[in-house]
Parts: C-alpha cells; sequence; structure tokens
C-alpha cells in the first residue's frame, strides 16, 4: 500500500463512499483463521499479511465498532459513516495469536463466537478431515468404505479438492455420523493437529482485552439437524459454560454456518430469545440495515486478495440494496 498510484486510488474510493452514513448501513465482516502464512488447504481464508491491510483500510476509510454499540446505533439511525463490526466464529488459537495483536495495534473491537466444546485440545469435525488430507502420504485417499468415493491427494491442489468435496459432502449430514466418518478419515492419516483451537486461558484473555464473546453452540451443529431439545441443549450449555468462564454475560449469538432454513429454521429462532440473547447473527449475504431482523443478521466475508478489489466489494456490499 505504499505505493502512490494504489493510495490515490485508494482515497478515490473512499471520497466516494464519502455518503454512506446517510443511508444508515452496517457490515458485520466474518473471519475464522488468521494463518501465519497462506495455507493451502485452506484457500479462503486470510493470513497475517492480508489481515494486517484489510484491517489497516477498515482502520483508515471505515468506523469501527462494538457489537453493542452499533446495533443500538443502528436501531436508533444514529450510525457514524461507513459504520462496521469485526466478528470471527468458531474460536481458533490463531484468533488469539495473530489476529489479537493486529487488533490491538489498530486500537480495533471485535467478536468472537466461539463452540466452547472445542477448547483446550478439540477439534472440529471439519478440520479433522482437513489436517487427516493434509497428512496424507498415499497418492490416493481410497474412502469407498464408507461410501465417499476415491480421491487423488497427490499434490496440494488435489488434497484441498479432495477436503473440500469430503466436507461439502457430509456437512448437512446428523452429528452423529458426521462425527463417524471424520473419525474414519482421520484413521487414514494419523498425526493431525490437536492444538487449533484456543485454551480456556487464551479466550479469558482475549476477553481481558476487550474483546467480546458470543455464543456459537456447544458443538457446533447443523442446528436444524438437531431436535428441540438436543438443539436447546447446544444452544443453553454453550452459554452457561462461557460466562461462568468468563464471569460476563454474553449477549449475541452466531448459528453455526448460518444459512437460514438450510442450517438452523425458523422455529429455533426462540430458543435464542430464551437462552437470553439480545441478537442473533447469520451468514445471510448482506449488510445489516434498520430494518433487518434482529435475529437473523446479515454478515459476509471479504475475501479479495488486494485493497483495490477489498475497497470496491466494501461499497459493492454497500449499494446493492
Amino acid at each position: 500500500m505504499e505505493h502512490t498510484f494504489l493510495l490515490k486510488v485508494l482515497q478515490y474510493i473512499a471520497t466516494a463512499a464519502s455518503g454512506f452514513g446517510k443511508r444508515k448501513k452496517l457490515f458485520i465482516l466474518i473471519y475464522h483463521r488468521v494463518f501465519i502464512e497462506p495455507d493451502f488447504m485452506n484457500p479462503g481464508e486470510v493470513d497475517k499479511t492480508a489481515f494486517s491491510w484489510q484491517m489497516e483500510l477498515i482502520s483508515k476509510y471505515f468506523n469501527v465498532l462494538p457489537m453493542s454499540d452499533a446495533l443500538q446505533k443502528l436501531h436508533s439511525e444514529s450510525l457514524p459513516a461507513r459504520a462496521v463490526c469485526i466478528s470471527f466464529d468458531d474460536g481458533y488459537a490463531d484468533n488469539f495469536t495473530t489476529a489479537l495483536p493486529i487488533l490491538q495495534q489498530l486500537n480495533l473491537p471485535a467478536i468472537f463466537f466461539i463452540a466452547s466444546g472445542y477448547l483446550d485440545g478439540g477439534r472440529m469435525w471439519n478440520d479433522t478431515i482437513i489436517e487427516a488430507i493434509r497428512n496424507c502420504q498415499a497418492p490416493e485417499l481410497d474412502l469407498s468404505a464408507v461410501s465417499l468415493g476415491r480421491h487423488d491427494v497427490s499434490t496440494a491442489c488435489a488434497k484441498s479438492a479432495a477436503a473440500s468435496t469430503i466436507i461439502n459432502e457430509i456437512k448437512h449430514l446428523h452429528p452423529d455420523k458426521r462425527q463417524q466418518l471424520a473419525t474414519f478419515i482421520a484413521a487414514q492419516s494419523p498425526n493431525a493437529q490437536h492444538d487449533l483451537m484456543m485454551t480456556s486461558a487464551q479466550l479469558k484473555q482475549l476477553h481481558a482485552s476487550g474483546m467480546e464473546i458470543g455464543g456459537h453452540t456447544v458443538s457446533h451443529p447443523i442446528l436444524a439437524k438437531l431436535d428441540p431439545d438436543a438443539a436447546w441443549l447446544e444452544i443453553h450449555n454453550n452459554k452457561v459454560f462461557l460466562e461462568n468462564l468468563l464471569s460476563q454475560p454474553l449477549r449475541f449469538f452466531a448459528y453455526p454456518n448460518g444459512k437460514p432454513g438450510k442450517d438452523y429454521l425458523q422455529e429455533q429462532i426462540p430458543l435464542i430469545k430464551k437462552a437470553g440473547y439480545q441478537a442473533g447473527l447469520s451468514t445471510i449475504w448482506g449488510v445489516c440495515k434498520r430494518t433487518s431482523d434482529t435475529w437473523q443478521l446479515p454478515r459476509f466475508t471479504p475475501w479479495d486478495k488486494d485493497p483495490i478489489r477489498f475497497m470496491l466489494r466494501m461499497i459493492k456490499m454497500y449499494t446493492k440494496e
């Protein structure tokens, strides 16, 4: 971002966007992981370099607010121009080790939605598959015994594609079946990482640094696949555990995966209210307006790989509705 031409383009984009605040909209950005370097098994996630320049742009050209302040101002029509909230889902350790120092350096608040069952050495089912395939030594992964076919894993590109295909195929199975398949795949390639998620101590330090913590269920299930009692336990037990750990009430909840009708059901929204949350966040692709459903707030992931496209994406998201 040091080149004069690039800086001029960014300044022009920011000037063009100067009237955004009049429309009373709110960006809520979603992140999951922040790798030290680009990771071939997670091509959709940012690394430290990309996250740094993204946060620098956000800090310079937008107004970043804590979630509670942003929603209060949204509903009272008092949002500042170009209002943004930054959110992280799941509870990965690199949120603490890599993302937090960057946020602190720029004095940016964020909210972290934590799947509490994976703290202290747990591993999410999709990461079990990713890490197993990453470490696979054979050129082919044969999963025909569990009706998942045979997959080329001879190159980094092939491994990434195989993991994506398998994850998408089993994502919406019942959680028990999904875990059985992940365990089977893990057995084909041992020595996968077990320190991907935060420890309880790291989460407490993250919270003590001024970052907000939100609920994200215990085990990150597809809530739509659960009966009402099981869904309630996932939501309630997650909230109780995190509140006891942090000695602080949780105010906001993010639905795992987050697509309405596919990942959670409309009849499950009252469970979020019953648990005592103030709002629910989805992954409906969009920007929040005053008329947005407080229990299904839209968010989006800024995936662009260079600053100009990133800024243009923000403008496009803001002006499309």
